[in-house]
């Protein structure tokens, strides 16, 4: 059928409120080539919005996928247990930031392992209230939707929401929410945190404080590096756990593992979904052992949880990490990406702000550069010109004024240079005239 046909019977079927970056329909894809069912190939910026860092249909992931589903597809982990699940938690718990004792529990979505970090610190401080950002995104979920700020499109209609859930501003530099400037700031931004405890909560309350690295739907923000140790430092003086949100910045996307190596803070616990399943459905909440042994048995998971296929789909995709050396094609990745969109930015005053980190880049458009107007209808004019030229991008920002780019990071140099050029070509005929 037609991506048009098709499109008729999805408005027929579908609920609006299930939100689509276009009317375009996938056949099948590989690294980092979609075609669409009228046989038309795109190339893909998006990355199923940060889940095929190694590539669509990987062929070890496929592989993996393939000999898994001809032995098991699906026993309930808390019915007959499988080496895969406990194989996968071994990895995640060698691999994620810290040489303490951890443990890892094995669910679905991200909005899934957020909710059960949460759990996880309620339980082991007894205490309840926590802390997020005012740019975070953390999922759909009551508990989720709660901890994410932004009203529209995530929250508007949906309440009454979770209580016991604070917000706080976060270290935005291009807009700075104390109208500072760094690195003379003094890293103000961080001691709101610490503020919050006299005018917004009680210390003695909190179980937890949850940040994303780099704030994903916020608009890609990635805070200066005295930013998180701050944080941790705060945290720990008043005996509040740090949950860093891993699951749009996890595996390699910004030129490591996890983006919070790269301030050196090691979280007491940490979440990763997305890339980890290859384009299979897997979360995990990661934590030191005390903290995630501290639920009653039956306290966590869920009847999918760990999926089996999921299981050996993750491993394959934590092999191909090793074996391809997606860290260091990350950073390469980055750097040429980073340098096109500067070169964008000296050409055209509505790019604002460059910035990111490895491969997860973004920027930032303005109507007026002094005055940092955001230009949504840009961004959205460039999405749909690129994407009738062949390129899949997605923007994002509190004011949907964020171009991002999530491309898978085995894409082709000549993929990338194609795409830079529908790109470079959808600015000039967006901002023309």
């Amino acid at each position: 059928m037609t991506n048009k046909e098709l499109q008729q019977r999805r408005e027929a079927a579908v609920p609006r409120g299930v939100s689509n970056a276009g009317p375009i329909f996938a056949a099948s894809a590989k690294g980092a080539t979609v075609t669409d069912v009228e046989g038309r190939e795109f190339i893909d910026f998006a990355g199923g919005i940060g889940v095929n860092n190694v590539g669509h249909c990987h062929p070890k992931v496929v592989e993996a996928v393939r000999e898994q589903a001809g032995k098991l597809l699906h026993s309930c982990y808390h019915v007959f247990q499988y080496e895969g699940y406990v194989a996968l938690a071994e990895k995640l718990n060698a691999l994620t930031p810290g040489d303490h004792a951890k443990k890892t529990v094995l669910v679905n979505s991200g909005a899934e392992a957020v909710e059960n970090a949460v759990k996880v610190a309620r339980r082991a401080t007894g205490r309840q209230a926590i802390v997020a950002s005012a740019s975070g995104f953390h999922g759909r979920t009551l508990l989720a939707s709660t901890l994410t700020a932004k009203v529209m499109p995530y929250k508007a209609g949906f309440g009454p929401y979770a209580p016991e859930v604070y917000h706080i501003p976060y270290a935005y530099c291009y807009r700075c929410p104390v109208g500072r400037s760094y690195p003379g700031c003094k890293m103000e931004c961080a001691e709101l945190l610490k503020k919050s405890f006299v005018d917004m909560v009680n210390p003695e309350g909190v179980a937890a404080v949850i940040l994303e690295p780099v704030a994903g739907e916020g608009g890609f923000v990635v805070p200066p590096k005295e930013y998180f140790p701050r944080i941790k430092e705060i945290c720990d003086e008043f005996g509040i756990l740090l949950i860093i949100d891993e699951v749009q910045s996890g595996i390699c996307r910004t030129g490591s593992l996890f983006a919070i190596e790269q301030w050196d803070v090691i979280p007491d616990l940490l979440t990763s979904a997305k890339s980890l399943g290859g384009g299979t459905v897997i979360s995990a909440c990661t934590g030191r052992a005390e903290l995630m042994d501290a639920p009653q048995v039956g306290g966590l998971g869920g009847t999918y949880g760990g999926n089996p296929v999921s299981c050996a789909a993750a491993l394959a995709v934590l092999d191909v990490v090793e074996s391809e050396n997606l860290v260091a094609k990350s950073q390469a990745l980055g750097a040429k990406v980073r340098a096109a969109f500067e070169d964008l930015a000296r050409q055209y005053d509505c790019i604002g702000d460059v910035r990111g980190l490895g491969s997860m880049l973004a920027m930032e458009l303005v109507h007026d550069k002094a005055a940092k107007t955001p230009a949504p209808d840009i961004a959205k004019a460039l999405v749909a010109k690129c994407r009738e030229n062949g390129l899949i991008i997605l923007s994002c920002g509190h004011s949907g004024n964020v171009i991002r780019t999530l491309m898978p990071l085995v894409i082709s140099d000549a993929e990338l240079e194609k795409g830079l050029s529908v790109l470079e070509a959808a600015f000039a005929e967006v901002t023309k005239g």
